[in-house]
């Protein structure tokens, strides 16, 4: 059974604080002066600092937010009086089943308490027994106040106010609070459905794909031309395993591959732009200048990491993975390409067909990565590498010179 928190209502008079007149100027500049600032934690501050001005004793305050984001469920900022710049902390996902989340005021308002209300000093009746309150009554603060931030469609998030003033929040300061809600919580919505806009394009087309869409490359055939080291990959014999393994394990597998491939590259400045079933296509633009080296070194770390795999996989009584890696260099149009309807921010052009060739070549000569003279060249690296002569590619009128990594 939840514990039952005090009444939202001040628990003794008014001594002076918050004046509306400046709850008004607050809900003002939140509506209006706003505008150019792109970061909810940045307005959280300021809001902070204003409060302190206008006479509302808060010591501490907090949003938590859910996000959606590949490896976090939400995220909570936290101000404490004082404070320049707020401080960012990311719950992963699995966090609701812990005893710190289950026992706290953040669980009682997602359960659905219309507000949750603490004074902290002795002598005010009976206190809840989350753990948090003892650290604020060790941190100095006296009373403690959290409501839902009401979002539209029914999502909610929460904040949360503490004080340090002897007798905590009077009546005026809670209805001071009160009247902001609704501005913070518009606000807060729309910064917060900006960086859910960035974080699902992030996490479906990369960070530079995602700054180019946001900044309007949304038209089909926009684009431009860009010199760029391109990496394509390959997962050896998938349709086999698809076949042969239960599903669970066929995604474990996959998601186990692509993390050993995947965190070299985007660890040295490549950036992913697409995974092809169990293939991914990732470019280093040469505005980097060691664009090659970075990419040379992700292929190290990423074949270290596939063996460390491949280890526990013979564990489980699975088979090593195999892969093929082809890698060449040049000039790519770089953009948008698809139906009127349904685009694909990627990288085309002949560069990209010979590293597509080259990967294709491994299973034929029976080498992992191939790497074409031109990479080779560019990277300077022709002496750490097998030549391995000549190779007519499909589709291709000249033969082209490879090397084995």
């Amino acid at each position: 059974m939840q514990p039952q928190s005090s009444p939202a209502t001040s628990l003794h008079r008014d001594s002076g604080g918050a004046r509306p007149a400046e709850s008004h100027d607050i809900i003002e500049w939140l509506m209006s002066g706003t505008r150019d600032e792109r970061f909810i934690d940045n307005i959280f501050v300021d809001m902070c600092d204003r409060l302190i001005e206008a006479g509302v004793p808060v010591s501490r305050g907090t949003l938590h937010f859910r996000i959606l984001h590949p490896q976090w469920l939400g995220a909570r900022i936290l101000w404490l009086k004082g404070m320049k710049e707020a401080e960012i902390q990311t719950f992963g996902y699995g966090v609701e089943d812990t005893a710190q989340y289950r026992n706290s005021p953040i669980n009682e308002l997602n359960s659905g308490a219309s507000v949750v209300r603490q004074h902290l000093e002795p002598g005010f009746g009976a206190s809840s027994p989350y753990p948090l309150y003892d650290e604020l009554r060790a941190g100095g603060h006296t009373d403690y106040i959290a409501w839902p931030l009401k979002h539209t469609l029914g999502k909610h998030h929460i904040i949360s106010f503490a004080s340090d003033r002897p007798g905590g929040f009077n009546d005026s300061d809670i209805a001071f609070l009160t009247d902001l809600l609704p501005a913070f919580a518009l606000v807060s919505e729309i910064r917060l459905k900006n960086r859910l806009a960035r974080t699902l394009l992030e996490t479906y087309v990369g960070p530079h794909a995602s700054e180019q869409i946001l900044a309007g490359a949304t038209t089909r055939g926009s684009g431009v031309t860009v010199g760029a080291a391109i990496l394509i990959c390959d997962l050896r014999d998938f349709t086999g395993i698809s076949d042969m393994w239960p599903r669970d394990d066929v995604i474990e597998l996959l998601n186990g591959y692509f993390d050993a491939m995947a965190e070299p590259i985007e660890r040295h400045g490549g950036e992913i732009l697409k995974f092809m079933g169990d293939g991914l296509l990732a470019i280093f633009p040469l505005s980097n200048t060691n664009a090659c080296q970075d990419l040379l070194s992700a292929i190290r770390e990423a074949q270290t990491a596939v063996a460390s795999l491949n280890e526990e996989n013979l564990k489980k009584g699975h088979a090593a993975l195999g892969y093929g890696i082809g890698v060449h260099v040049g000039d790519v149009m770089y953009g948008n390409i698809g139906s009127r309807s349904r685009l694909d921010f990627t990288v085309i052009g002949p560069t990209v067909n010979i590293a597509s060739r080259l990967e294709s070549l491994t299973k034929e000569i029976k080498r992992p990565v191939l790497l074409s003279r031109a990479f080779v060249e560019m990277a300077g690296c022709e002496a750490k590498l097998d030549h391995l002569g000549s190779h007519l590619l499909r589709g291709l009128s000249e033969p082209i010179d490879v090397f084995a990594f």
